[in-house]
């Protein structure tokens, strides 16, 4: 069990593209740490600067203690498992398993051994003499991740392997995957884009965008105490509910504004966010998750300050759920990029110009995650109740989360 340390890792390519900035992480033996973002965020790179399938401009890849920089791929004991699977078609499953270990000139009594071990554990015992063509996708991606088990590796580094896979496979092998690192104990890094495998997955989970690393944690600490707007709105499905709004504390209360709304907010929610009495009569930015509001003619003793009223303008009845659409007549939150184009009456990028036209005072939509019973209709109104203890709170300058007292607040 391998432990990986990346110190300021960076990536910059001849033509001046940045696809790494800065990034330290430190993966424990036998850790699984998922890598995710969007498109173009830079995991990827990161993935194979660790391999050695890519050159490093600065910083250094430490495996176990040793810095590996300049060490081929072969020499630093680690096994990757891709997108593609990577399947030599003439072979069969075994022997496309055991090639690399043939290559390496071992006995092929021992290769025998290890090839058993690994399907045993994959479920492909049956499968070992059918070659690719005839294998599902789900089986030729346990074969690429064979033919990984069998070299017992320090790691295994993993770039997307189930993409290729139709949604219900998907959600099998995610599972399996995680079975077959938590029973061989081997230090994982894993690839993807799709937040709901990084949280299913991952016993820490690091949020990338723009080459930039943005937050680590547990799943459950990236939900619950997101470190900026973008891990926010990133991490959660449907995504987190953003709108500008104000602190205002009236009578001894504490209360959040935003559009015609308003919520009062207990003392276990101050405590949570001990800094958010230092933005009293200032703005922050508010974000409700969809699934931390319920219909308030079913939910229970909804007290009238934690309620407010709209108007359902979308249902979808997903079966054991309904996700409402609403729009909250509110300042909506903008990117930097689109905060420009307010000023910039020209802007080149029209779709940009365009967003900053509508949220001149378009509103904001809304989704609530709400229960089946819920009778909300569209065009009709709908009392929602919000629970205000899992609200969340950000500088709206910076982005930044408000839990602790902010810097510089005053």
């Amino acid at each position: 069990m391998a432990e990986i340390t990346l110190e300021s890792l960076t990536k910059v390519y001849p033509d001046g593209t940045q696809a790494v900035s800065d990034l330290h992480l430190d993966v424990a033996g036998g850790e699984f740490v998922v890598f995710v973002g969007p498109s173009g965020c830079g995991k990827t790179t990161a993935l194979r600067m660790i391999a050695g399938l890519e050159t490093i401009t600065s910083g250094h890849v430490m495996i176990d203690g040793q810095v590996v920089n300049d060490l081929p791929p072969k020499d630093r004991d680690i096994a990757m498992v891709f997108q593609n699977y990577a399947l030599y078609p003439h072979m069969n499953a075994a022997k496309n398993m055991g090639f690399a270990l043939k290559m390496k000139g071992l006995p092929q009594n021992e290769i025998d051994i290890r090839v058993r071990e690994a399907a045993r554990i994959l479920g492909l015992s049956d499968a070992l003499h059918k070659k690719p063509r005839t294998l599902s996708g789900g089986q030729r991606q346990r074969v690429a991740m064979g033919r990984a088990i069998v070299r017992n590796p320090q790691a295994f580094l993993m770039d997307e392997p189930l993409s290729n896979l139709d949604a219900k496979l998907r959600v099998e092998m995610r599972a399996e995957i995680a079975r077959i690192q938590r029973d061989l104990g081997v230090t994982t890094i894993y690839v993807t884009h799709d937040q709901t495998e990084a949280m299913t997955m991952g016993d820490r989970v690091a949020v990338m965008r723009n080459g930039l690393l943005q937050q680590v944690a547990a799943p459950k600490e990236l939900y619950d105490r997101p470190r900026n707007l973008f891990v926010a709105e990133f991490i959660g499905s449907p995504a987190m509910n953003l709108v500008m709004a104000r602190v205002e504390r009236l009578d001894g209360d504490t209360w959040v504004s935003f559009g015609p709304h308003r919520l009062r907010l207990d003392p276990a929610t101050l405590e949570r966010h001990d800094g958010l009495p230092a933005y009293d009569g200032r703005e922050v930015v508010l974000g409700i998750r969809p699934e931390d509001m319920e219909d308030a003619s079913v939910a229970r003793e909804a007290p009238a300050d934690r309620v407010i009223s709209v108007v359902c303008d979308i249902r979808e009845d997903m079966g054991s759920e309904v996700y409402v659409h609403f729009n909250v007549q509110a300042d909506a939150v903008l990117m930097r990029e689109v905060v420009e184009a307010l000023v910039v009456e020209d802007a080149e990028d029209e779709e940009t110009r365009l967003a900053a036209e509508r949220a001149r005072g378009g509103g904001v939509v809304f989704v609530a995650r709400l229960d089946r019973a819920t009778e909300a209709l569209e065009r009709q109104p709908v009392d929602v109740a919000v629970d205000v203890t899992r609200l969340h709170f950000f500088d709206p300058e910076t982005g930044v989360g408000i839990h602790g007292s902010p810097a510089g607040a005053t």
